[in-house]
């Protein structure tokens, strides 16, 4: 993220959701972009400002929102927000202040679409994590891509994310991600 944030050449805007403690909101704040970092979760924000303080990044150009992200989406296609790049890192299963049961399996792809509508005409990267056993790396990489190349081109990559277990020298796998970039 940091190098292409870096090599672009221009300002580059990212929107992170379900951004939790900040890891990428600051690494791409420290390689230059503006970030929006979206979660639901107040002490979660509260903590990602936080880690920027001890960061040396309070100075970055960070919006900290505290907000549902699908909803948080919806309203930043209405005002005609666009971003260069999507992180986001949802949830397996969660639910919503009415009840209504939100699982990843079922509303991956819906979320990605719904995500495309605030990219900007030259996008450069859109990025999902997903800790959920039922998807699969390569399922990521096909909904990601199916969104995405037929836009914008590009291509898309996927593989497991691990944990490395020393006694064994093996892997222990812990989900899946999926990146699309130009």
């Amino acid at each position: 993220m940091a190098e292409k944030i870096k090599n672009a050449g221009r300002e580059i805007s990212v929107l992170n959701l379900f951004a939790y403690t900040g890891g990428a909101t600051l690494a791409c704040a420290q390689a230059g972009a503006s970030v929006c970092h979206v979660d639901a979760s107040k002490g979660m924000v509260q903590w990602a400002r936080e880690n920027a303080a001890a960061s040396g990044l309070s100075e970055k150009p960070i919006r900290w929102i505290v907000d549902d992200c699908e909803k948080f989406i919806a309203r930043e296609i209405r005002r005609g927000r666009r971003y260069d790049a999507v992180i986001m890192d949802p949830p397996s299963y969660g639910r919503g202040p009415g009840g209504e049961v939100w699982k990843l399996e079922n509303c991956v792809y819906d979320l990605v679409k719904l995500c495309e509508g605030v990219l900007s005409d030259d996008p450069l990267f859109f990025l999902i994590n997903s800790y959920t056993t039922g998807l699969s790396p390569s399922v990521m990489g096909y909904i990601l891509g199916s969104v995405m190349t037929e836009r914008f081109g590009g291509r898309v990559t996927f593989d497991e994310i691990g944990l490395p277990v020393r006694s064994t020298g093996m892997t222990l796998p812990c989900g899946s991600t999926a990146i699309w970039e130009k």
